[in-house]
């Protein structure tokens, strides 16, 4: 119908309805319209408004109540429906400005107030600036709790230098849990009441279904806070009590560390460089997840002239956005995996690629023959030690001849807690802890002479930690480790001997040298050597 027949026809429904019916959306609603994500709204054609104290929600399609029960949960109020013109709700929306960051109008006061004890903080425009798919407005003065809160939780986690926020809800209430260097911290939680609205919210930041609660669901939002631009990795999962919401922050800063800036040992930085200085091959990089195998990948590249050399990677996600390099993310859904991906990267004249994530026998193969026609290739394997990537490529049906000839080298890491240098205590080690299997005879005597530092905790740390350093172990494809490999005898063990002290760069070894310089503990050596 055209636009006379359509106000026509929802005149008489609003009619029927008993609910309100504009033609025009004057601008003086706009003035106090209460928030909502604009991407999200324009694709629903809602617009919120404050007309006479009163929370309204102008839509062409008032028995859509799905998408008015939604609206609600996102915004932490209860709307009522006002009917108006498809159009005139477009172009006040226009008139609004939904577009990108800017916010539709101040939200209206709620007395509700956050949580005590929470910090009564709030994003201002030049605080956050959201962009993409289901980019969130900035808060205003008087936001309901869910925004309040949310607006405060991302400041804090920034503040403290949280990499990931947990909201879990349970049949007693909802939990709140920063991880900081590794390890949860519990936080405040959401208002009592809020939890729905604030999983909404989140939801609609991250462009997913507010409506869907049945299924697990991913997204992506991008914020500015502080003047530092942050990615949001968004996963919600159902559970019993609810649904559980983490939260990944992506400091882009934390994409351009330098290699030199990762806690490597000169004799095994120097080592490295050279390895991502050689033309062709293969780089491997192994260790657990969360023991930072991405942040060195990237720093590696960094140490690549993208600009005389076509650099091109393939992810599981794309976790930051590098300047000049052509990144890939990974679409199983689709058939877009490590394997395709690769085999199309290859088409497109590339001197670098970095392979997010060996996983497979076909990517395995497809990597490895790409090394061998010219191209550099950087990866990671789960493996425990550097070593054992070299039998866990022999495993997935790469020939060990392959094998030899393309791995230029294995980078085994993982991550430890840094001492807070404000509070740490020098001991002397006790016995049981210098007994422990990762302490040889020579450290042992010199920890035993020289003493250790070990945590206590102040105002400026937590528990005595402050920040992360990798530890690492460098296993370089020497001609040794080619023949064992090539004569079928590559076992963890003869490779390791066969590197020799020149070419194997032990990871115990690596990880007690930051012991004795005080960078570290025994103990949490321990727990990751373990």
């Amino acid at each position: 119908m055209d636009a006379a027949e359509e106000a026509a026809a929802l005149e008489a429904l609003a009619e029927t309805l008993g609910l309100a019916y504009y033609g025009e959306i004057p601008d003086a609603f706009l003035m106090d319209a209460r928030t909502l994500p604009a991407a999200w709204a324009r694709s629903r054609c809602l617009l919120p408004a404050r007309i006479g104290g009163r929370d309204i929600l102008f839509t062409a399609a008032p028995d859509d109540i799905e998408a008015l029960e939604s609206a609600s949960r996102a915004a932490g109020c209860a709307f009522e429906p006002a009917v108006a013109p498809r159009a005139a709700i477009e172009a006040a929306l226009g008139r609004a400005g939904t577009t990108g960051a800017k916010a539709m109008g101040a939200v209206t006061s709620d007395k509700r107030q956050a949580t005590s004890g929470f910090p009564s903080c709030r994003l201002s425009p030049s605080d956050c600036a959201s962009a993409g798919r289901g980019a969130r407005s900035p808060a205003t003065t008087g936001a309901a709790p869910a925004t309040r809160y949310i607006d405060a939780l991302l400041l804090r986690a920034l503040a403290e230098g949280a990499s990931d926020i947990h909201i879990e809800p349970f049949a007693d209430g909802a939990v709140t849990r920063f991880r900081l260097d590794g390890v949860l911290h519990r936080r405040e939680p959401p208002p009592e009441g809020a939890l729905d609205a604030v999983v909404s919210r989140l939801k609609v930041m991250g462009g997913m279904d507010i409506s869907e609660r049945r299924l697990p669901q991913d997204g992506m939002a991008e914020v500015k806070l502080g003047g530092r631009a942050i990615d949001i990795r968004i996963s919600s999962i159902p559970v019993a009590a609810g649904e559980r919401i983490v939260l990944r922050l992506l400091n882009r800063a934390d994409a351009h560390l330098p290699l030199g800036d990762l806690g490597m040992d000169g004799t095994v930085l120097a080592a490295f460089r050279s390895l991502v200085a050689a033309p062709n091959g293969i780089i491997a990089i192994s260790g657990p997840t969360g023991s930072g195998k991405t942040t060195t990948l990237y720093a590696a590249l960094g140490e690549i002239d993208s600009a005389t050399r076509n650099v091109l990677t393939i992810e599981d996600p794309v976790e930051y956005r590098l300047p000049g390099i052509g990144q890939m993310q990974v679409k199983p859904k689709i058939g877009l995996t490590f394997a395709s991906g690769l085999r199309h990267i290859l088409r497109q004249d590339p001197d670098v690629i970095l392979v997010g994530e060996t996983r497979d026998p076909e990517t395995a193969e497809i990597a490895v023959r790409a090394s061998l026609t010219g191209h550099l290739v950087l990866t990671t394997l789960h493996t425990n030690d550097a070593p054992s990537a070299v039998v866990r490529l022999t495993d997935m049906g790469v020939p060990p001849y392959l094998v030899a000839s393309s791995l230029r080298g294995v980078l085994a890491q993982r991550l430890v807690r840094r001492l807070c240098p404000h509070c740490r205590r020098h001991v002397a080690p006790s016995p049981e802890a210098l007994a422990r299997p990762f302490v040889d005879d020579a450290w042992r005597g010199c920890l035993a002479e020289k003493g250790v530092f070990t945590a206590t905790g102040c105002d400026r740390c937590f528990g005595g930690h402050r920040g992360r350093s990798g530890i690492f172990e460098l296993m370089l494809c020497t001609e040794a480790v080619a023949a064992q490999v090539r004569d079928g005898a590559g076992d963890a063990v003869a490779l390791r001997k066969a590197a020799g002290p020149k070419g194997f760069f032990p990871m115990a070894s690596d990880a007690l040298a930051k012991v004795a310089a005080g960078e570290t503990d025994l103990d949490e050596v321990a727990g990751v050597l373990a």
